[in-house]
C-alpha cells in the first residue's frame, strides 16, 4: 500500500516538473523556438487548440517563427490568440504563413522573465507541497486507522519529505538556469 502511495506522490511531483518546463520553454531567451508557443492555446473549431494543432511551426532564423496554418479561415484566431499571450511578439501574416519577428530582448523586459520564471517556480513548489501535504495525510490517517505502526507511519513521512526536497532542489535549478540563460542573452 505505502508502495503504491509514494508511486503515485512521485507522478504527480514528475508531472508538476513537466509542467514547470514546458512552461520555461515557453519564456524566450532571445532564440526562436517553436516551444515558445506551446503555451499558447488557440480558440477555434469550438475548443482551445495548441498551435502546433493547427499548422507547421519553423524557425528559419535565429530570431523569427513562421506558422504555417493549414485552414486560412483560422489565421485571425492564431494572431489574436499570439497577440493576447504574454511573449510580446506582434504577427504579421501572408496568406496562411504568420510570422513572428522576435525583437531583441530589452533589459527591462530580461527582468520582466526573470521575475515570470520565479513564479512559475514558486507555483510549482506550492504544487509539490500539496502533493506532500496529501501523502502525509494519507499516511497520518493509515496510522490512526491501525493499517500502519507509528515507526512506519514516520518513516513513510520522512520518506515524503524527502521526495518533496529533491524535488524541490530540482525546480530551483531549472529556474535558476532559465535566469542565466535569460541573463546572457
Amino acid at each position: 500500500m505505502s508502495d503504491q502511495i509514494n508511486n503515485d506522490l512521485s507522478k504527480r511531483m514528475n508531472a508538476s516538473i513537466s509542467s514547470l518546463k514546458s512552461e520555461m520553454n515557453g519564456i524566450r531567451a532571445g532564440r526562436a523556438s517553436p516551444s515558445m508557443l506551446d503555451t499558447i492555446k488557440v480558440d477555434v473549431y469550438g475548443a482551445k487548440m495548441p498551435i502546433n494543432q493547427i499548422g507547421n511551426i519553423t524557425t528559419p532564423e535565429p530570431r523569427l517563427i513562421n506558422i504555417e496554418v493549414w485552414d486560412q479561415g483560422n489565421i485571425s484566431a492564431v494572431e489574436k490568440a499570439i497577440r493576447e499571450s504574454d511573449l510580446g511578439i506582434n504577427p504579421s501574416s501572408e496568406g496562411t504563413l504568420i510570422r513572428l519577428p522576435l525583437p531583441q530582448l530589452t533589459e527591462e523586459r530580461k527582468i520582466e522573465y526573470i521575475k515570470l520564471a520565479k513564479k512559475i517556480g514558486e507555483s510549482s513548489k506550492v504544487a509539490i507541497r500539496n502533493i506532500r501535504r496529501d501523502g502525509i495525510e494519507k499516511y497520518k490517517k493509515m496510522e490512526k486507522d491501525k493499517e500502519i505502526g507509528e515507526d512506519d507511519s514516520k518513516k513513510l513521512q520522512s520518506d515524503v519529505e524527502n521526495l518533496t526536497s529533491e524535488n524541490i532542489k530540482i525546480i530551483d535549478s531549472i529556474v535558476l538556469e532559465k535566469e542565466a540563460d535569460l541573463s546572457k542573452v
